[in-house]
């Protein structure tokens, strides 16, 4: 038994001896980790900060704080508040924050609470900056809206130990009737722009068209108007041909004959229909030929008055003013006889020597006119020269 007894208290002894080392040895030492702090307290006064690793206190005397962690925090506030057109909308803003490891102290013991003061900062902030925005200007200012929140969050919390990493203002979110209302609002602004540009395209596509078909047009004319002179052309010196051989009115019938049954081919040639009538009695032949020679008589005084419209007004004048010299020249020598025959009739040898001075006088001035007559006539065409050389014989044999 004494043995026992003995084996029992070794063991007691071991006990107290491991739970009195166990306990001084955490009371002594104690371990931080990465990013942390831990502040050291003795009898509740601030003794000193211990870092990350193995740390030593003075047990019983000495306390140690919760861990203070280093690592940037982000603290997430939504803001509902008015715009300055008077719309509500919701405002969710990130702030990332971290505590500076110089001023761990002036953290742990100078706020209480260091999120509801950054809250209270950017509550604050947000709402005196949207006050003096409108809707679309706070959609276009978020980086601004931003920017003024970190630098005074940054210039507040400074004196407490904490520093500002960024400040986020993630969306802006106005109620959802007035969302809508935007939504209707950018959608009808949109299909006004589209149809505002297809409206501009088919303008664009319509007057190059227009300039196409225009540009067409003038130039199918010009090919036709060509086409006309050059046939023009060659039945002309076709006609003067066969006139000069001597066959004038046989060769104009042949000539427009040949131009029917040309006409004749190019249609049946060319033409969509498949059927064509023809004139089919014995005199038909000679009342087309003298159809085609009156049309194209008909457009050659038409071409050729539209042409000369101005000359042959001037050559109409020229014509009353050489009928006008030609009256005034013949009463000239009627004048003249007269006065001839007057002074005669009273003195035989003077009045015949005066009567042969006027009547002189009478043939100089007829003749002076009738050379300006004949003179003004050699100006004007052949044709109108026909005509005044007409004129003057009818008036002469009156």
């Amino acid at each position: 038994m004494p043995g026992f007894e003995i084996l029992l208290i070794v063991i007691v002894v071991l006990v107290v001896a491991g739970l009195l080392f166990g306990g001084l040895r955490t009371s002594i030492f104690f371990t931080v980790h990465t990013q942390e702090n831990v502040l050291v307290e003795r009898f509740g006064k601030f003794q000193k900060v211990a870092g990350a690793g193995l740390n030593m206190k003075i047990p019983f005397i000495e306390t140690t704080t919760k861990p203070i962690s280093l690592r940037v925090r982000q603290l997430e506030v939504n803001i509902e508040t008015k715009t300055k057109d008077n719309v509500f909308v919701t405002i969710p803003v990130a702030v990332q924050y971290v505590i500076d490891q110089h001023a761990v102290v002036d953290a742990y013991y100078k706020l209480s609470d260091p999120e509801d003061q950054i809250r209270s900062y950017v509550f604050d902030t947000v709402r005196s900056a949207l006050s003096g925005l409108t809707l679309d200007t706070a959609f276009e200012s978020k980086d601004d809206i931003a920017t003024t929140v970190e630098q005074r969050l940054s210039q507040s919390m400074a004196e407490y130990g904490f520093r500002i990493v960024n400040t986020l203002v993630t969306d802006i979110s106005p109620d959802p009737r007035v969302r809508d209302s935007m939504n209707s609002i950018n959608a009808a602004q949109r299909e006004r722009d589209a149809a505002q540009s297809l409206a501009e395209a088919d303008k664009i596509k319509r007057v190059t068209q227009a300039q196409a078909e225009a540009e067409s047009k003038r130039l199918q004319g010009e090919g036709v108007a060509a086409q006309r002179k050059a046939i023009a052309m060659g039945i002309a010196e076709q006609y003067e041909m066969l006139r000069e051989a001597g066959i004038e009115d046989t060769a104009e019938q042949l000539l427009l004959m040949t131009q029917y049954f040309d006409t004749l081919q190019d249609v049946a040639r060319n033409g969509r229909s498949n059927v064509l009538l023809l004139p089919s009695n014995p005199g038909a032949l000679g009342d087309l030929s003298q159809e085609i020679r009156t049309s194209l008589l008909t457009s050659y005084e038409s071409e050729h008055a539209r042409r000369d419209g101005d000359a042959r007004a001037d050559h109409e004048a020229a014509q009353h003013r050489v009928a006008e010299q030609r009256a005034a020249a013949h009463h000239a020598q009627q004048e003249a006889a007269y006065q001839a025959q007057a002074a005669a009739g009273h003195t035989p040898a003077a009045g015949s020597t005066a009567g042969t001075a006027a009547a002189g006088t009478a043939q100089n001035t007829a003749e002076e006119l009738a050379a300006r007559a004949e003179q003004l006539a050699g100006r004007l065409p052949q044709r109108l020269q026909d005509q005044v050389n007409q004129f003057l014989q009818q008036r002469d044999d009156k």
